[in-house]
C-alpha cells in the first residue's frame, strides 16, 4: 500500500476522540510530525498544529479542516470495512507512530484499535490511553524498568511465552481473552525481558512512552 505519509522521525497520529494538551505535548515531544484520522484534524488545528495528512471516510470532517488543510493533504478512504484508525495506520511509513484519541469515550472503537495493533505490526505504533500507554507486543522484547513499575499483558488470543525481570514469572502460563490474563504484574527492576508467542497488549504506564519506544526501535 502506498503510504499518504513518509517521515524519518515519529509520527503522532491524532483521532477524534478525548485528546488532552498533555497527550499532543508528550505525544509531538517524540514523533514531531503528525497526521490525523478525520475529526482528529479539527483537534491538531485548534493545538496550533498542521496535519502533514489527513485521512478517513470523512464522515465527520468539517468545513473549517477543508477551508484550512491543503488540498492535496486531504486523503478520502471511502471503504467501510476498516476503521479510520487503520486507514491511517497503514499508510503510514515511519519508525513509529504515537496514536492520541483513539482510546475512548467509545469502548467498541478502543477494542476495535487492540485489534488493529496486534494485526499491523508495522510501524510500530504506541497507544496513549489514559494514564497508560499500549503496544503490540513484539515475539520479543526488552526494556529497563524502575522496580514496582506496572507489567501488563492481555491476551486476544491464546498466547504463552517466557519471561525474565518480573515479579510473577510468566513461564509455563497460557493466556487468552476468556481465561487467564496478565494485568497489574510487577518489574522487579532493571531489565524486562519478554518472548510471546501469539497476539497479546502490552500496557504500561505512561511515563514509560519513551522507554517502550526505545524498546521497539532499537534505541
Amino acid at each position: 500500500m502506498t503510504p499518504l505519509l513518509s517521515s524519518a522521525q515519529g509520527v503522532t497520529l491524532i483521532g477524534g476522540g478525548a485528546v488532552s494538551d498533555a497527550d499532543l505535548a508528550q505525544a509531538t515531544a517524540l514523533a514531531p510530525a503528525v497526521m490525523a484520522a478525520d475529526s482528529g484534524s479539527e483537534r491538531a488545528l485548534a493545538a496550533g498544529l498542521m496535519p502533514l495528512a489527513v485521512a478517513g471516510d470523512f464522515d465527520s470532517l468539517s468545513e473549517l479542516v477543508r477551508a484550512r488543510v491543503p488540498a492535496d493533504r486531504l486523503h478520502h478512504i471511502a471503504e467501510q470495512d476498516t476503521t479510520d484508525f487503520e486507514k491511517c495506520l497503514s499508510r503510514i511509513a515511519a519508525p513509529f507512530v504515537v496514536a492520541v484519541g483513539f482510546a475512548g469515550p467509545r469502548h467498541d472503537h478502543l477494542l476495535a484499535n487492540l485489534t488493529t495493533l496486534t494485526r499491523l505490526r508495522r510501524p510500530p505504533c504506541l497507544l496513549l490511553a489514559g494514564t497508560d500507554v499500549m503496544i503490540a507486543a513484539p515475539p520479543r522484547l526488552a526494556l529497563e524498568l524502575p522496580a514496582g513499575t506496572r507489567v501488563s499483558l492481555y491476551p486476544l488470543g491464546r498466547v504463552s511465552g517466557e519471561s525474565r525481570g518480573l515479579r510473577w514469572p510468566i513461564s509455563g502460563l497460557v493466556f487468552e481473552p476468556a481465561g487467564r490474563v496478565g494485568t497489574s504484574n510487577a518489574a522487579l527492576g532493571g531489565a524486562v525481558e519478554l518472548a510471546l508467542d501469539g497476539p497479546c497488549i502490552l500496557i504500561l504506564p505512561r511515563r514509560h512512552l519513551a522507554d517502550a519506544v526505545a524498546a521497539l526501535t532499537g534505541g
